[in-house]
């Protein structure tokens, strides 16, 4: 009698993702052992049986220590409903050319990356993810991509090539996880066995306000998913790398975001939502990252008028059309990549140090905030920072007040002598108005 032959018996035994371990247990329980016929045929079959078996223990171990990391129960299901963690082997393709398109081939050394703005890499990923694209190292999507990770992340940053984890990072600049912004990646290559764990995935924005968990969008096992994914991936998490495109342009859209303007009421005093942060984000971009000690963030502070207003007056506008109060007109460039960049410090077009006094209030016993930390740097600045031991800080404390004090010839408290000092010794007073910029 001839051994049986399982054509479709393929799960891994080392592997631990729930798919495969179910596949392992029902493998395991179909396989007949029959009485009778030859010796040899028997010791066959309980060789696979007993091999089958052991995938089975070894599955459940894997899967009890993903459970115990944290992995298994709660975790965000992928919109397509599939494992929502994938093997830890992602294989890919090598370098090349578009295949089956007329597109020109990869670009000449030194030359340009090609220019693209954020809502556009987060559009062409949510293609693949509409589209369901199967993953393979080996087949290419109709637009000429690899349908594998790199080959993924080489689509939507519109490279023009199918590069792989070991050349996506020479069209991107290293920045650090705090500073992720939608159409970055997060790049994990591993030198010693590329085939071993190397993995890309796109930054789609920050799932909970710890920034524990991102929105990642990727191509993995067994089509292109978007899910709550930890930071920065399931395994080998500290290995990963976050990179942004050296072409990006323009805003950052997000989780929730959108290029049309949500309104004046979502801006100004008070104001505490996801536009203003996503406002904060273009604005950061657009070169106004000097303006936010801490930030940006949903809640409306002087960081966002002042770097609002910076971008307005970048544009050449004036008077109410530069009160640092976003209207559609400012959105528009803002989302789109137009107009000019916010100048470097120093280079005049902007409000570069001065900022309104933001009250009294903020500089008492048991205050901490930015304006606190702000003016003690001020204060040291100015040379009088000797009452600091340590710091200067966010918490205003005794020794504050005193370089404060010491500051004020006239050793009085006023709104004035506070406002010289957190502004670099430039008075100004708040705009007021509504301008439709």
């Amino acid at each position: 009698m001839s051994v049986p032959v399982f054509e479709e018996y393929e799960p891994a035994i080392d592997c631990g993702c729930a798919g495969c371990a179910v596949r392992r247990r029902s493998a395991a329980r179909a396989l007949p052992v029959r009485r009778g016929g030859h010796p040899a045929a028997h010791g066959a079959r309980r060789a696979l049986v007993l091999a089958t078996a052991a995938g089975v223990v070894l599955s459940c171990g894997a899967a009890g220590a993903a459970a115990a990391a944290g992995h298994a129960p709660g975790v965000p299901r992928a919109d397509d409903g599939a494992d929502p963690e994938p093997s830890a082997a992602h294989p890919q393709g090598e370098k090349g050319p578009l295949r089956g398109t007329s597109a020109s081939g990869p670009p000449s050394a030194g030359a340009a990356a090609p220019k693209t703005t954020r809502a556009a890499i987060i559009d062409r990923a949510q293609r693949w993810v509409n589209a369901k694209v199967p993953y393979s190292m080996e087949k290419y999507w109709s637009d000429g991509y690899r349908q594998d990770c790199s080959g993924y992340v080489s689509m939507a940053w519109n490279l023009g090539t199918n590069e792989w984890t070991g050349s996506l990072a020479a069209y991107g600049t290293r920045i650090a996880r705090a500073d992720l912004q939608p159409g970055d990646i997060l790049l994990f290559h591993n030198p010693a066995d590329p085939a071993k764990g190397s993995h890309v995935t796109i930054f789609g924005g920050w799932a909970n306000s710890s920034r524990t968990q991102y929105v990642a969008y990727e191509q993995a096992r067994p089509r292109t998913r978007k899910q709550s994914t930890p930071l920065a991936y399931w395994n080998n998490s500290d290995r990963y790398v976050a990179y942004r495109y050296k072409g990006v342009t323009g805003g950052s859209p997000g989780a929730g975001s959108s290029t049309a303007f949500p309104g004046t009421k979502q801006f100004g005093p008070g104001a505490n939502n996801t536009y203003v942060t996503q406002l904060g984000q273009m604005l950061v971009q657009r070169g106004g990252k000097r303006f936010y000690a801490v930030g940006p963030g949903p809640v409306w502070g002087t960081a966002d008028k002042r770097a609002t207003q910076a971008f307005q007056q970048a544009q050449g506008w004036k008077g109410k059309e530069a009160d640092g109060l976003p209207g559609p007109h400012t959105w528009r460039l803002l989302t789109s990549g137009g107009g000019r960049d916010i100048p470097a410090a120093g280079t005049g077009g902007s409000p570069n140090t001065a900022v309104a006094f933001p009250g009294r209030g903020y500089f008492k016993p048991g205050q901490s905030n930015s304006h606190v930390d702000r003016l003690g740097k001020q204060l040291v600045k100015k040379g009088y920072g000797k009452h600091y031991a340590s710091g200067p800080g966010p918490l205003w404390t005794e020794a504050d007040r005193r370089n404060v004090e010491a500051c004020q010839p006239w050793a009085r408290w006023n709104a004035s002598t506070l406002r010289r000092s957190a502004s670099d010794a430039h008075d100004v007073t708040e705009r007021k108005g509504t301008g439709n910029r």
